[in-house]
């Protein structure tokens, strides 16, 4: 199963008709509703808090953080 929102990435007839091939159930979400995916925005949220640490860590700018 892949969950996505209704962004371009993934709403291509190539990529839908490869995953009918394979079996691949897909579902879609609202676009820009991080809300309906949790588990990838927790994620993203733990790799992004991840990296400030390791920045904050070796004492670099702030100007290298956005």
């Amino acid at each position: 199963m892949l969950r996505s929102d209704r962004g371009t990435k993934y709403n291509l007839k190539k990529f839908a008709k490869l995953c009918e091939e394979e079996g691949v159930e897909r579902q879609l979400t609202v676009e820009y509703a991080p809300k309906q995916n949790g588990v990838s925005e927790r994620k993203n949220r733990t790799i992004l808090e991840m990296a400030k640490s390791m920045l904050k860590e070796k004492g670099l700018p702030n100007k290298f953080w956005a």
